[in-house]
């Protein structure tokens, strides 16, 4: 006998209930780890590496289980491990030993790897989760400009991001990469890049007052976001994987969901140690 759907299911057992349902643990998900992030940011020091050094050693994993299909084993250990030393070395003063460190804990990795995976090349995968890890705490460690300059990285990938979606959704047009990422547009990329500026003159008037954060940096920095996003599609598209990994619930992995950031972070660091030198305390930066 029907019931009052009308052809006897569940009422709540449609397309649109499932897409509601996975909104809603997109959104939980959110809010436990936006505050834990924040908070770190906010907090830094030792906090922010420590997140930064974790957030390094998942990445890795994630690399791995994409294109080696295995998460955890000796090379994954190995890479996080070299991973995590060398972003606290970082935090401690030691620039140079932590950039060996990384190097040196990359070509081991790889080496191990290679044995069972030859093709996979799982070194630069240790490069990819150490290198970003590490350039976040460049950023940071900044005392006059750290907590304000991460605050508007975090910022410019989140607007890029908002802005690349719904314009790509509103307008659809050409698309960017069709082989890369079929649901990228030309209306999203440029979308993206101008919520990125909008969101900086935001950030300006109400963080920097004066407006010290240059428009070009915002515009530049909002299309290597978006770069990075390419990368990582074109990565998880030539192993055949739709997410890195289920570590967040309705987001997928940690890759998916700061492929953009990744690259803005490294970006950054390398034009904020070109403007502001080393520190004793680590690195400074100064971005603008």
């Amino acid at each position: 006998m029907m019931n009052a759907t009308g052809a006897g299911g569940d009422p709540q057992s449609g397309p649109n209930s499932g897409r509601t349902a996975d909104l809603q643990v997109r959104i939980v998900s959110a809010a436990i780890l936006a505050p834990i992030v924040l908070g770190a940011v906010w907090f830094g020091g030792w906090v922010f590496v420590g997140l930064a050094a974790i957030a390094a050693a998942i990445l890795i994993a994630e690399w791995s289980g994409v294109s080696r299909r295995r998460f955890v084993d000796i090379p994954v250990i190995t890479g996080g491990v070299t991973a995590v030393l060398a972003t606290v070395s970082l935090a401690g003063g030691y620039g140079g030993l932590s950039i060996g460190i990384l190097l040196v804990g990359a070509i081991l990795a790889g080496a191990l790897a290679w044995r069972s995976d030859p093709s996979r090349l799982f070194g630069f995968g240790v490069v990819y989760g150490g290198l970003p890890a590490m350039a976040l705490v460049v950023v940071r460690s900044d005392p006059a400009y750290g907590l304000v300059a991460i605050m508007w990285l975090l910022v410019l990938v989140w607007a890029s991001d908002i802005g690349g979606y719904v314009f790509g959704r509103l307008l659809g047009g050409p698309k960017l990469a069709p082989r890369i990422s079929p649901k990228k547009t030309w209306a999203g990329f440029f979308g993206g890049l101008g919520a990125a500026v909008l969101a900086s003159l935001a950030f300006n008037a109400i963080v920097m007052p004066g407006g010290t954060i240059p428009i070009w940096l915002a515009a530049f920095l909002s299309a290597v976001s978006q770069i990075g996003d390419l990368a990582e599609s074109s990565f998880k598209r030539r192993f055949g994987a739709k997410d890195s990994s289920r570590l967040i619930p309705g987001h997928g992995g940690l890759m998916d969901r700061i492929d953009g950031l990744v690259v803005v972070a490294a970006v950054a660091a390398i034009i904020g140690l070109a403007r502001g030198g080393m520190h004793a305390a680590g690195t400074g930066v100064v971005l603008w």
